[in-house]
């Protein structure tokens, strides 16, 4: 029995509890700010910091992931970027690839947007973007839960072993 990879598939499944509420109260920031014009950026404001935490969540688990499974978390300098294309590899006898090419590809515009939102003012956000961001993730967030609930299914058959 691995109990460290039961216990990452329950961190798994939590993650991804936190992140979906993350995904509903960007939804509603960005319906907020279409109906009330004269407050939209301080909407998009809140839209902007939900669509960053989600990626942070996301990037959490990867985190965890790659220490825990995998034996290897990058040390780069663009290690973000490096960590979330090592959860497509398939690492034979360790473990499947943990997102598809097409979660990472997609994933990655909201690792670079999560950065912007580090370093810039919440003025200088781009309001198309962040709403942009916002309506893709009602797409993409079904798919990338269902895969890491995969591998989190995964993780418990390998660690009840």
């Amino acid at each position: 029995m691995i109990e460290s990879y039961l216990v990452l598939a329950g961190r798994i499944r939590q993650e991804l509890d936190g992140i979906e509420r993350l995904v509903m109260r960007a939804n509603r920031a960005l319906a907020a700010a279409q109906k009330h014009q004269g407050d939209a950026d301080l909407y998009m404001d809140s839209a902007a910091l939900n669509l960053h935490d989600v990626y942070s969540g996301l990037e959490r688990v990867f985190k965890q992931i790659a220490a825990i499974v995998d034996g290897s978390l990058p040390t780069a300098p663009d290690w973000h970027r490096q960590l979330l294309q090592q959860m497509e590899l398939n690492l034979p006898k360790v473990r499947p690839p943990v997102l598809s090419g097409e979660s990472i590809e997609r994933l990655d515009e909201y690792l670079r947007f999560r950065h912007v939102v580090r370093n810039v003012y919440t003025f200088s956000f781009d309001p198309e973007r962040v709403g942009r961001l916002v309506t893709e993730l009602e797409s993409l967030y079904p798919v990338f839960r269902q895969e890491l609930l995969a591998f989190a299914d995964f993780l418990e058959t390998v660690g009840a072993e």
